[in-house]
This record gives structure tokens, C-alpha cells and sequence, in this order.
């Protein structure tokens, strides 16, 4: 048997046994989410609603399993385990997906969107979705953005009021080489650490600070050690919600147009939520006695522009920026 006939036959084999294990005992078809976070979090209270709105577009038919804070693996091990279907949903940062589709980088990109409306248009129009679609590569699809909100640092000692306070210390960013160039060229030594074990690095010294969201930054509680956070939001980085295309290819098309309804759905309250989330994040720090500033963005803009520059010799991304930079899609 040829190499060629023998991975087809594994590949039969596998959605053979994904397909039998999608459905339970009761013929109900059961889709497995694991995501990282809390579940407090908007992502997560979105991802109940999205089954919830399953369940009755389905008739009960179709379920989906909700499984957060890591229980099966970092945002990493979870984009592996969707491309082996043995898990079928999940959720990550667009900067993680950087290292499978290069295009997502413009999406980390510092200051590619003037503003949240400019953020959302884009992600809404066909920009967006060529480029969920653009991960089927990968045995990935995606199905919607989630909204992320906007990322500034955050500091054990002191306030970031221009690039000169980030000089030389080590700052904890995701495993994404656009992040990592970022911190770089503001000063700072970039440092990925897995988002489960940056509290700890934090308290021990490992790191001297990081750069997140603000409902990311008080739920993880890294506020009670990190106790000065500048709202500078240097990047948008949405969130990508992601199915296996191993488990997507043994649902019927109803079920597909079930499952994308109900995600379009979840991530229209999602954005509502998040609103409400940032503001009671701002509240509960600042009532910690964290010390909140908002330093002038135009200093971190011109540190970076040479990042823009480096994308020049490659005209498909290069075009892709100056698309999402010059008119919304």
C-alpha cells in the first residue's frame, strides 16, 4: 500500500470515528468547546448563549459541551487537538493564529484601526471573512470574531507614560512574533509566557509586566500584584472562534447553517457584554487601588510605524494593510 493510500485510509478512519463520536447514545450530535478562560468572562457567558440558541435552532437536536479554564490544554495544545478533531471547538487570540495563516498578523498590528467602529467593520465585511476561511488550510475554520477590546500594559512598579518606561523590562506577550516586535521596539525585553502560569510570573519576578485587556487583566487577578495599568491600546487583537474542519465535514448542512447561526448570534451579544465587562473591570481596579492612566497614544504610534515599513516587500500583506488602514471594508 502506497503512502499516499494509506493516508487517505487513516484519514477515513479518523472521520469515521469522529463522526460515531459526535453523537451520543440518544442520536444527539455533541460538539466539544475548550477555551482558556474564566467563566466570567464574555467570551465564555457567549459560548453558554450560543448553545443555548443551538439547542433550540436544532429542536435538541445538536449540543455543544463547554469546557474553560484550560481544562484541556492551552490555546496551543487546543488549536492542535481541533486539527486532530479530538476536540471541536475552541477559542484563541488572532495573534496565536499568525503561525498558521501570516495574515492574521495585520490584525495585531499597532494602530491599524483608527477606532472600535473601524475594528468591527472590518471584521464584519468580506476581510473578515476571507479570512476565517482562509485557516481550512490548517483543518481549521472560523466561524465569527469575538471582541478582545483593546490592549495596553500593565506594570508591577511603576506607570507606562511613554516608551522610555518600558526600557529593559521584561514584558509578557503571546506566542506571536508581531506581539513579540512590538514590546521590542517600544524597549522592552518580550517574554511569551502561556496565559495560565503569568500570574505566578508575575509574583515571582519572572516578568516585570505584561500587556492585555482590561476584563482580562482583572479577572486573571493579575491587578493584585500589577498594580499600574496604562491604557495605552497599542493593538486590537480580536478573538477567534474555531472549529476542527474534521468534525465541521461530518455535520449535515443543516447542522452547519444551526451552528453558524448561533455563532453569528453569540457574537453580537458578546460585544454587548464586553462593554459592560470593561467598565466593571475599570471600576473593580481602580477600587483595588490600581492606578489607571491614560498616556498619550501618539508616542507609542511613532515608535512602531517602522513595523508598517518591514511589510513593504511583500506586496499581498502590504495590500491588505493599506485596505484595512484606508477605508473600513
Amino acid at each position: 500500500m502506497g503512502l499516499k493510500t494509506k493516508a487517505r485510509s487513516f484519514l477515513s478512519a479518523l472521520v469515521l470515528v469522529i463522526t460515531s463520536g459526535c453523537r451520543d447514545q440518544d442520536g444527539v450530535t455533541v460538539v466539544k468547546l475548550a477555551h482558556g478562560l474564566d467563566v466570567n468572562h464574555s467570551v465564555h457567558k457567549a459560548m453558554e448563549i450560543m448553545a443555548q440558541d443551538l439547542n433550540v435552532l436544532s429542536q435538541g437536536s445538536m449540543r455543544i459541551d463547554i469546557y474553560p479554564n484550560e481544562q484541556l490544554g492551552t490555546e496551543r495544545q487546543l488549536l492542535e487537538l481541533l486539527q486532530i478533531g479530538s476536540v471541536g471547538m475552541t477559542k484563541v487570540s488572532a495573534a496565536v493564529l499568525e503561525n498558521f495563516a501570516p495574515e492574521f498578523r495585520v490584525l495585531g498590528l499597532p494602530y491599524i484601526f483608527d477606532s472600535e467602529t473601524h475594528h468591527f467593520e472590518v471584521l464584519d465585511g468580506t476581510v473578515g471573512s476571507d479570512m476565517l476561511l482562509s485557516l481550512e488550510t490548517f483543518r481549521l475554520r472560523g466561524l465569527t470574531f469575538y471582541d478582545a477590546g483593546s490592549r495596553s500594559f500593565y506594570l508591577k512598579e511603576h506607570s507606562v507614560k511613554s516608551p522610555a518606561d518600558l526600557e529593559g523590562l521584561k514584558i509578557r506577550t503571546q506566542e506571536s512574533a508581531t506581539a513579540m516586535e512590538l514590546v521590542r521596539r517600544l524597549g522592552g525585553s518580550a517574554t511569551p509566557i502561556a496565559w495560565g502560569e503569568l500570574f505566578s510570573a508575575l509574583q515571582q519576578g519572572i516578568v516585570d509586566g505584561a500587556e492585555n485587556n482590561l476584563p482580562s487583566f482583572y479577572l486573571s487577578g493579575h491587578f493584585e500584584t500589577a498594580r499600574y495599568y496604562s491604557v495605552n491600546e497599542h493593538t486590537r487583537v480580536p478573538d477567534v472562534l474555531l472549529i476542527s474542519t474534521l468534525v465541521w465535514d461530518t455535520l449535515t448542512e443543516l447542522e452547519q447553517s444551526w451552528l453558524t447561526e448561533a455563532a453569528h448570534n453569540s457574537k453580537l451579544k458578546q460585544r454587548e457584554l464586553w462593554k459592560e465587562s470593561v467598565e466593571q473591570a475599570l471600576s473593580e481596579v481602580q477600587a483595588a487601588g490600581v492606578k489607571v492612566t491614560w498616556p498619550d497614544q501618539s508616542l507609542f504610534a511613532a515608535r512602531v510605524k517602522p513595523i508598517y515599513d518591514s511589510f513593504r516587500n511583500n506586496p499581498r500583506m502590504y495590500e491588505l494593510i493599506q485596505n484595512i488602514r484606508r477605508q473600513p471594508d
